[in-house]
């Protein structure tokens, strides 16, 4: 197996559904010996989430999961408690969803758990940051997308509040945890000291909500409206073909000129609200109406061929189906079909990004609940007769496949 730039990086997962879990996901990916705890009911996204061959095992979970082992404890038994914090101790991270509170009544807390492991990278994923009013409140996707400003976005280009359907907030503070961690492992690199990080699902995404549609109340006063109004166009969108749908994306003065002689308006690119990027912005429903009729008059396959010859950034409309077939994700070979231990065939994607140093290839399938607790027990220094001790007591649970 070749490992990734992570590799010898140990982490202790102490996380649910999607954002702790992409996170430390992100982490195995790329080489870490990421070690998911559970509790004996299991992350909930086991059961939650559509589609399973087994109970336990939804294709979400495997697809958020890979590149883990699991070990089941029960933490409200001491010596479940006693067992995690044995892992944290020889642990370089340790990153947790959930709220402050609960992990510092458990002694979780990065001030009890740094005092045995100085070196420790602690990684607290919340919903609202300290000293906020909203802080420890609980927060799912949904709950940012709402208060974020996210909704706002789809509200203003639809006419009605929506969720993005995909836990997006989620996926994003879930990478951004990630690259956190990255940057305290480098840092802790220089000084041999570990740290704590939080990493606020609210604050996240209200920078990145803020970045993209403040825009003239940056200024203060204001010097104009909220919004980037180009992106809140209704026909911001992939737009009608003859056959299907197509989305173009013309935005230097060259790409605009060579679309517009495309659709055969040649005269556009002398017409002062189309001549300039600035005025194209400014004229931005018009641009789009241009857009909108211009393409109507040839198929999907046509338009394709004729900008991919003139440089006219566009690409096809998939559908989900579409997209698990798109021939360039099959000549990346992105997708590989593989057998799971418990779960038979399987489609599994491939990590998307490279490395010239090497990275992880053929990793761990997605564990099934506690299917890994009698070895990483070992490998944290109990004797099997020990290990015994905690399964007859029920402070830690082994699951075999026939389970």
């Amino acid at each position: 197996m070749t490992m990734g730039p992570l590799d010898g990086v140990r982490v202790i997962d102490q996380t649910t559904v999607v954002v702790g879990p992409i996170c430390a996901r992100t982490l195995g990916d790329y080489g870490a010996d990421v070690i998911k705890v559970e509790s004996p009911s299991g992350d909930l996204l086991r059961t939650m989430a559509q589609g399973s061959r087994n109970v336990g095992m939804s294709g979400k979970f495997l697809n958020f999961n890979r590149n883990k082992r699991s070990i089941c404890l029960d933490i409200k038994k001491n010596d479940g408690l006693k067992a995690l914090k044995k892992l944290i101790q020889s642990a370089d991270v340790f990153v947790s969803n959930v709220r402050p509170q609960g992990l510092t009544r458990a002694g979780l807390d990065y001030e009890a758990l740094s005092a045995d492991n100085p070196r420790l990278i602690y990684c607290s994923i919340v919903g609202f940051g300290r000293g906020g009013r909203y802080y420890n409140r609980p927060a799912y996707d949904p709950i940012i997308q709402s208060v974020s400003g996210v909704a706002a976005t789809l509200h203003r280009a639809t006419g009605e509040p929506r969720f993005v359907p995909m836990v997006m907030t989620d996926h994003t503070t879930g990478l951004i945890a990630a690259q956190a961690i990255g940057f305290a492992l480098f840092r802790r690199e220089k000084t041999g000291v570990g740290e704590a990080i939080e990493v606020p699902m609210f604050e996240n995404m209200a920078s990145f909500v803020t970045s993209e549609h403040m825009g003239a109340a940056t200024f203060d006063p204001p010097v104009g409206p909220t919004g980037d109004g180009r992106l809140l166009s209704p026909h911001y969108r992939p737009l009608p073909t003859k056959d299907s749908f197509i989305t173009v994306a013309p935005n230097t003065d060259a790409q605009a000129f060579a679309f517009f002689d495309a659709i055969r308006r040649p005269e556009l690119k002398t017409d002062p609200r189309f001549s300039s990027a600035a005025a194209r912005t400014k004229h931005a429903e018009e641009y789009f109406q241009i857009r909108i009729e211009g393409l109507s008059l040839k198929t999907t396959s046509e338009w394709l061929d004729i900008f991919e010859k003139v440089d006219v950034p566009c690409q096809r409309y998939n559908t989900i189906e579409d997209l698990i077939e798109d021939p360039h994700l099959e000549d990346v070979d992105f997708f590989s079909q593989e057998v799971h231990p418990t779960e038979g065939p399987i489609r599994k994607t491939r990590v998307a990004n490279t490395f010239t140093g090497g990275g992880r290839q053929n990793g761990l399938d997605a564990p099934r609940l506690g299917g890994n607790t009698k070895e990483v027990l070992i490998e944290a220094g109990y004797t099997k007769s020990e290990v015994d001790a905690l399964l007859k007591s029920g402070a830690a649970i082994n699951f075999t496949t026939e389970s």
